[in-house]
């Protein structure tokens, strides 16, 4: 009856400009240096790419996890920016079926950047795989535009900016 009376809800607002972190410890690498064309080609979106020295990969960004198969071998995360983020650890990693992976996290999880997603036993897999080199790719790029990338930082500052278009 009186409605008119409660305050109404602060509805957040879309944000359009974003960023992604270092999903690992290692050496950065543009997404063009991937070894598969998949990735190199940007079919799947762009990005960048890590070759990992450490066996934490971490969230590149503030959002929700969407993916985890059951191989363990990758993470989706819709972005607070609505990006929709793709953490792929290594090449021809599904082949594994799971060896080697623990997830930290599971789908539907709210997760910030810098939060752990997977543990990979990079010294089981290193030789069963073609690379450990892992893309981090903006899957619907065709929605963002890519502002800036810096390969020379470490995983406490953003290595991309991207922003709506």
């Amino acid at each position: 009856m009186f409605d008119f009376l409660k305050k109404k809800k602060e509805e957040k607002a879309p944000v359009d400009n974003g960023v992604l972190y270092p999903a690992a410890e290692g050496r950065l690498l543009n997404i063009e240096d991937v070894p598969d064309e998949v990735f190199s080609k940007k079919m799947m979106g762009d990005g960048y790419a890590v070759e990992p020295s450490a066996n934490t990969f971490y969230s590149p960004c503030d959002g929700k996890v969407s993916l985890i198969p059951e191989t363990l071998h990758a993470v989706g995360i819709t972005a607070d920016t609505g990006a929709e983020v793709l953490i792929h650890i290594g090449m021809d990693t599904v082949n594994l079926k799971g060896e080697g992976f623990t997830a930290k996290v599971k789908e539907g999880d709210v997760v910030k950047a810098g939060d752990p997603l997977v543990e990979a036993d990079l010294d089981a897999i290193r030789d069963k795989v073609p690379s450990t080199i892992t893309p981090v790719i903006i899957t619907n790029i065709d929605e963002y535009d890519i502002v800036s990338l810096d390969l020379e930082g470490d995983r406490s500052t953003p290595c991309l900016q991207y922003k709506k278009k």
